[in-house]
């Protein structure tokens, strides 16, 4: 029990030491805005990158979502 709560600590202290860097490293960034994007909003092209994204997200929730209730049935049956 002591041994779990440790290691849910570790991982919890881990994690938070990498937020905090990479948020360190968003601030050193840049200010000026990326001529790129311009460009693809004045093209009406950042509309076709915005849809690709969307559906790329959306295929990796439902094959999680399919994942987790295939795994869920099989620790069903396992239980029996």
């Amino acid at each position: 029990m002591k041994n779990n709560l440790l290691a849910r600590l570790a991982g919890a202290l881990c994690l938070l030491q990498f937020l905090l860097f990479t948020s360190h490293a968003a601030l050193a960034q840049a200010t000026d805005a990326p001529e790129m994007a311009d460009g693809l909003r004045a093209s009406g092209k950042i509309y076709v990158v915005v849809a690709a994204v969307v559906i790329i997200v959306a295929g990796l929730l439902f094959y999680l979502i399919s994942l987790d209730r295939k795994v869920s049935k099989l620790e069903q049956e396992i239980k029996k």
